[in-house]
């Protein structure tokens, strides 16, 4: 009974409460004429102010970008011509594992693929006496290392072949010493050197004969010349001894002198015999004998002519004889001196000829010699520890972190086998078609994700010349940022990138860009609250515009940092609404 009362005292009690809310409610939407009429009036509006700033501003381009390492560059190895062929891979690395300079990428075959820093890429086994650019890299690589290399200058000699050599004992791999094959053709040039250097010899004492023998033909050219000359020169003078002035011999003159002589003698011999006989016939006193005497005197005389006139021309004929052989023989010594000169000049030409011979066949096997002395020299110097192509690998940027590996093990250690990056962080972009020519290499990049907690400072690196390279499509331009200050993890993450493309270089006088206003002749100006709350404008000229700011110097009046701009006005109505 008593809970019932209870309950309709709570009830009368509610009831009460509500007719009280409607009566007040009701009075609230009740209002007098004055207080309509104060409604509807126009407010009193207000400026609103803000002072003016001291800042630095800047127009930027804002665009968005993904981080990574540096772009993967692939490794490859290239078959060595120092060996048989490609090795077998024994040993890979592990992703994100570091490589430092002359550190050990892989093994193929007990072999080593070693990693020296150097833009160059290596593409041919480095050997004692070749020079390039992969020789200075290397060279520059052993010394970083602790192996002195001798001079810098692109040059594998033996200072570089004897710090490679350390290299690969500190390492404790065995350095690659000559194959086979260099010995073999070492010994081969050894062989063909000594052979040529006899021929050498050979060549060189038969010249010295031949120049011998074209002093000896000389000799008897000149010996023989000689001769025949001293024997022409007797002839002439037994000619000219037996020949008259007139040129007729002499001993034919005197043989017919005498012959006349004695055919007068015997003339007048007979003469007188036929003058004895006469007197001895016509004298009759004379006897018979006598007469007989007489003839025969006269006989024997004519006989005795007869004689001597056969005695006298075979005497001729014998002086005509020996002149015309004194005659031949002379013509005989003519030729025979023309005979020995022609003779003397053919064999001392073939002893020339013999000599040139002799002297371009020295040439040619000395040159030979030379050139096999040559070969035998570099191939010495050639001789020595060497670096294989496949046993080396140059890297542009170290330490540089593995990205990828493709080849497995038991593969043959040849083409690509990784892909590495170096420690370098980046984020890579686009650029509108608009945005692109406003940023330059080396701008200044603000890298942030408010969402992570990730505040970064970057460069421009690269903007390509072409839109629609590198992945982006052809409405953009590609963008690389180097980061040069990261104390967050930004590998595959999402991030803003703000580039300031103008700046005023240093904190300027800065106010709304809402705070700048036109004048009737013009002219920007800015609306100035005094100290005794008056308004008044300041013309000034307008600068740089940026984020929500503009740039401001006074021309008429005066402006400082703190003073206060009007930037609107408002009324009550929008005061009691905010």
């Amino acid at each position: 009974m008593e809970g019932k009362r209870t309950v309709a005292l709570a009830g009368a009690l509610a009831a009460a409460a509500v007719i009280a809310v409607g009566a007040w409610v009701a009075g609230s939407r009740i209002e007098s004429p004055a207080d309509a009429a104060a409604r509807t009036a126009p407010p009193m509006p207000s400026p609103i102010l803000v002072p003016v700033e001291q800042r630095v501003l800047s127009s930027n381009v804002i665009t968005r970008g993904t981080g990574r390492f540096g772009l993967p560059q692939r490794i490859s190895i290239v078959p060595s011509g120092l060996k048989a062929g490609p090795g077998l891979i024994a040993t890979l690395p592990l992703r994100n594992a570091r490589l430092e300079e002359g550190a050990v990428m892989l093994t193929a075959s007990g072999r080593p693929l070693f990693v020296l820093q150097g833009r160059a890429p290596a593409y041919r086994d480095l050997t004692p006496g070749i020079s390039g650019d992969d020789v200075r890299q290397l060279e520059e690589g052993l010394r970083r290392l602790g192996f002195n290399p001798g001079p810098v200058d692109g040059i594998y000699d033996q200072q570089t072949s004897a710090a490679v050599a350390r290299w690969y004992a500190s390492r404790k791999w065995e350095p690659f010493g000559p194959t086979r094959d260099q010995l073999a053709a070492l010994y081969a040039l050894e062989r063909d050197w000594g052979d040529a250097d006899k021929a050498r010899l050979t060549a060189a004492a038969a010249a010295a004969a031949a120049a011998l023998a074209v002093a000896s033909a000389r000799a008897t050219a000149e010996h023989n010349l000689r001769a025949a000359a001293a024997d022409l020169a007797a002839k002439k003078a037994d000619w000219r001894r037996l020949t008259s002035e007139n040129g007729t011999p002499l001993a034919v003159e005197s043989e017919r002198a005498k012959a006349e002589y004695a055919d007068t003698a015997a003339a007048a011999d007979v003469a007188a015999q036929v003058a004895d006989r006469a007197l001895i016939v016509l004298d009759p006193r004379q006897p018979e004998t006598a007469r007989a005497a007489a003839d025969a005197k006269l006989a024997v005389a004519r006989a005795a002519a007869e004689k001597i006139k056969l005695e006298g021309r075979l005497a001729i004929l014998a002086a005509e004889r020996e002149a015309r052989l004194a005659a031949e023989q002379l013509a005989l010594a003519e030729a025979a001196v023309r005979s020995a000169r022609l003779e003397g000049e053919k064999v001392v030409q073939a002893a020339l000829d013999g000599q040139k011979v002799a002297e371009l066949d020295a040439r040619l096997t000395a040159a030979r010699a030379g050139r096999l002395g040559a070969d035998l020299d570099a191939a010495r110097r050639k001789l020595g520890i060497q670096v294989p192509v496949d046993e080396l690998v140059f890297i542009p940027g170290l330490p540089a972190r593995v990205e990828e590996v493709t080849a497995v093990v038991g593969a043959a250690a040849s083409g690509p086998v990784l892909s590495v990056t170096d420690y370098q962080l980046a984020v890579d972009s686009a650029l509108a078609l608009d945005a692109a020519p406003l940023v330059r290499t080396g701008m200044p990049v603000a890298i942030d994700e408010q969402a992570l907690g990730i505040r970064a400072k970057g460069i421009v690196e690269q903007v390509a010349a072409t839109p629609g390279t590198r992945g982006v499509d052809g409405y953009h331009f590609y963008l690389e940022v180097r980061v040069l200050e990261s104390q967050a993890k930004l590998e595959g993450v999402s991030l803003r990138l703000t580039i300031p493309v103008e700046s005023t270089k240093g904190a300027v006088l800065a106010v709304p860009t809402s705070a700048l206003s036109l004048a009737a002749d013009g002219t920007s100006r800015v609306q100035v609250q005094r100290s005794n709350g008056a308004l008044e404008y300041v013309v000034v000229k307008p600068g740089l515009a940026a984020d929500g700011y503009a740039e401001v110097t006074p021309v008429d009046g005066t402006l400082a940092p703190g003073q206060l701009v009007v930037v609107g006005y408002k009324t009550p109505e929008n005061r009691d609404r905010q």
